[in-house]
């Protein structure tokens, strides 16, 4: 079994979690968020010379701060957007594991995947900051998809939502609800998440996780995920004009 690349993850992270729209322009991908987060409402460039103002003048038209998207460093591309001054935001890894090594059954009434998202799903998103726009991503995703309702002691424990791109599966919108945090709903999600995976025909499970948040990193290496890819965004005023 062939690990994908860091190019697969990422047009899977695009198939799992899409834009609204995307247009093509001057060596970018232009993403139209919707209000659904910087994943879905970053550029990306998609030829060796992007022509930066022509994005900044592309996302402004559509209303956006102009946010672009950088792959693994960023390289040159990087460092003009820095000099032109756009801020570093959130470095994020993307974690990656074989399903097989991850997956096992749930135990009984402790994890179901749902879909549509039940209302309590909705509720434990939206305190946790995944609001209305960012649920809107989700049916947009590719088939299959699922929610993930987790119950610990008889209660509503956290949610989650996946969908299999190819042979890769992404989880995404983790969120436990705080009192039920470092008990083993995390886990039992992932693991349960991967067996759901392999039972749609994925081979592999990964996520995206800010460099900067230690307890789920230390999650998912315990679990062997490994980091296969990184990205970090660009965001600024542009010339002090807006």
């Amino acid at each position: 079994m062939i690990t994908p690349a860091a190019e697969a993850l990422f047009d899977a992270m695009d198939a799992t979690w899409p834009a609204h729209r995307v247009m093509p322009c001057d060596g970018w991908l232009i993403r139209d968020g919707s209000g659904g987060g910087k994943r879905v409402s970053a550029a990306s460039a998609v030829a060796d010379s992007p022509d930066i103002d022509a994005a900044i003048a592309a996302m402004r038209a559509i209303g956006q701060t102009p946010l672009f998207m950088l792959r693994d460093g960023g390289g040159a591309l990087d460092a003009a957007l820095a000099a032109r001054g756009f801020d570093l935001l959130d470095p994020s890894l993307i974690y990656l594991a074989p399903a097989s090594t991850l997956a096992q059954k749930p135990p009984h009434v402790s994890l179901f995947p749902v879909w549509p998202p039940l209302a309590i799903m909705r509720d434990i998103w939206a305190e946790g900051g995944i609001g209305p726009a960012r649920l809107q991503v989700m049916p947009r995703a590719c088939q299959p998809l699922t929610g993930f309702a987790a119950r610990h002691d008889d209660r509503a424990a956290g949610a989650g939502f996946c969908a299999v791109a190819g042979p890769i599966a992404m989880l995404h919108a983790i969120e436990i609800v705080p009192g039920q945090r470092r008990r083993g709903v995390a886990e039992n999600m992932l693991r349960g998440a991967a067996h759901w995976a392999r039972e749609h025909g994925a081979d592999w499970l990964a996520l995206a996780v800010t460099e900067a948040n230690a307890p789920a990193r230390a999650l998912y290496e315990k679990l062997g995920m490994q980091v296969a890819a990184r990205y970090h965004y660009r965001q600024g005023i542009e010339g002090g004009e807006e």
